[in-house]
């Protein structure tokens, strides 16, 4: 026997939480359905660093920062590269959404009890024209609490309308089947799965224990990520944008990020369009420690680390750390092999190292202070990114070049690094730091970024060698394909 609400919204992930909180203050009945447990709210958000696109925000002002609403539109358009006859809507989102962003966005999560990070990071910083790709400032806002601090008041929200009687959330509920009736979506069906005991984000049992069906007014469709399903990621890659898909890739969401909503909306008559636009990460790590299959973490480099592709030259911009990431993407599976190196120092890993996700930086999340401090002061990294220096698969460090380079062909096996090519690029390289002159593009970059206070505080290392032993040891580090975000969706 079906029940009746006013509104139904299917994934109790962020998009989720915020649609049923808004729908209930407007007075509406609501149930949010997850195939997780109800203990498990903020899907992929939960596991995130909890960065948001504001702009011109007090923030960035008082690290000089000068943004605008006109300049945040040219970079997300340059970025975005809309270019079919499906973009109409997409483009007309995004100057929403940038319209929000440069106006009322801030004060209206200052006002639920969010704060910020006080350094402003620069994600995508481009590296080719004005009108193309990137980030033209920094506007990657930290939240205070990382993801979790970015679900708090929402979930907040949801469970007092919980209480009230307005909101009810139905975990372990599977929808496979939306009921259209005329034309209209009218309702939506599935199973029941059994109760799991799993930690959050650990793979749970899909074993069946009944049905339902639930009728609505409204269904609100809030769960179309992917990046769970690499059959479904390779199924959907950009082959003639990007070459072919990667063969191997680690997973930087659950296993139950799936897809299945999108198949199961097409199949009721939804239209789904720019599947082939996703944002999967270059500089994945094997998490050495994990907690969904193929568990992966993303690196967020600073702009210091040399970036040599599997068959050991060195990629030229914009493939550089932090500046592009689909042109780099197409770089590296340009030569045949999905994966590329990081070659650094300790110095460079100490200062320009940063893992993305909560669990990755429990200080953050923990809004500990002494933490955030103790843990950038001294010789070493951060805590969790030691303990993948130490610990983790695809990280190597050795005293000397030679040792480096046999430590990485140990690890990869094919194809082999030359010694002699490596050692004379990463020469090439640093004769060019002794000269307040150069012609390399990294090291122009690289000295642009300390011109920003908050670069040259916490997130670029002094100008070195490579090679000086001064800085050492050496470190390098496999970076393999991170699947992470959908862009594509319910045409709506």
């Amino acid at each position: 026997m079906s029940e009746r609400t006013d509104a139904v919204v299917v994934g109790a992930g962020l998009a989720g939480l915020v649609a049923a909180s808004e729908l209930a203050d407007a007075g509406r009945r609501v149930v949010i359905v997850d195939q997780e447990s109800a203990d498990h709210l903020g899907g992929q958000a939960f596991w995130s660093l909890g960065g948001l696109f504001m702009v011109d925000t007090p923030e960035q002002r008082r690290l000089g920062i000068r943004d605008s609403r006109e300049l945040a539109l040219q970079d997300w358009l340059g970025s975005a590269g809309f270019d079919r006859e499906e973009d109409h809507w997409p483009r007309i989102l995004a100057e929403a959404y940038v319209d929000f962003a440069a106006g009322e966005m801030r004060s209206w999560l200052h006002a639920m009890g969010l704060r910020w990070f006080p350094v402003v990071g620069w994600a995508e910083r481009g590296g080719s024209l004005a009108t193309g790709h990137g980030n033209s400032v920094p506007r990657f806002h930290i939240t205070w609490g990382t993801g979790p601090g970015v679900l708090a008041p929402f979930e907040r929200r949801v469970r007092a309308h919980m209480a009230a009687g307005r909101i009810i959330l139905k975990g372990r509920h599977r929808v496979s089947e939306l009921r259209i009736v005329d034309g209209t979506a009218t309702g939506v069906a599935g199973e029941i799965l059994a109760p799991a005991t799993t930690a959050r984000g650990e793979t749970s049992s899909r074993a069946v224990i009944g049905d339902f069906e639930i009728e609505a007014g409204a269904i609100l469709l809030t769960a179309g990520g992917v990046g769970g399903n690499h059959e479904m990621v390779r199924r959907n890659w950009p082959v003639a944008r990007l070459g072919p898909a990667p063969q191997k890739m680690i997973s930087g969401v659950p296993a139950h990020v799936d897809g299945r909503m999108l198949e199961i909306a097409e199949a009721a008559g939804g239209r789904v369009i720019n599947r082939d636009r996703m944002w999967h990460y270059t500089e994945g790590v094997t998490n050495h420690d994990p907690i969904w299959p193929m568990h992966g973490i993303r690196i967020l480099p600073g702009p210091s680390s040399l970036w040599f592709d599997a068959l050991g030259n060195r990629m030229e911009p914009p493939a550089l750390p932090g500046f592009d990431t689909l042109a780099t993407l197409k770089r590296i599976l340009s030569t045949g092999h999905c994966h590329s190196w990081f070659v650094l120092t300790q110095s460079i890993i100490k200062k320009e190292f940063a893992l993305s996700g909560s669990e990755q930086n429990p200080d953050m999340t923990g809004k500990d202070w002494r933490a955030v401090l103790r843990n950038r002061r001294g010789r070493d990294a951060p805590p969790p990114v030691e303990a993948f220096k130490r610990h983790g698969e695809d990280f190597v460090v050795a005293d000397t070049l030679g040792e480096l380079v046999d430590g990485m062909n140990a690890i990869a096996g094919e194809p082999r690094l030359d010694l002699a090519h490596l050692e004379a690029q990463i020469v090439a390289r640093d004769r060019e730091i002794a000269n307040p002159f150069s012609k390399d593009a990294q090291i122009i970059a690289l000295r642009g970024a300390r011109r920003y206070l908050g670069d040259r505080l916490i997130r670029t290392a002094k100008p070195h060698a490579i090679l000086d032993p001064a800085h050492g040891p050496l470190i390098a580090v496999r970076l393999n394909v991170l699947t992470r975000k959908t862009l594509g969706g319910l045409h709506t």
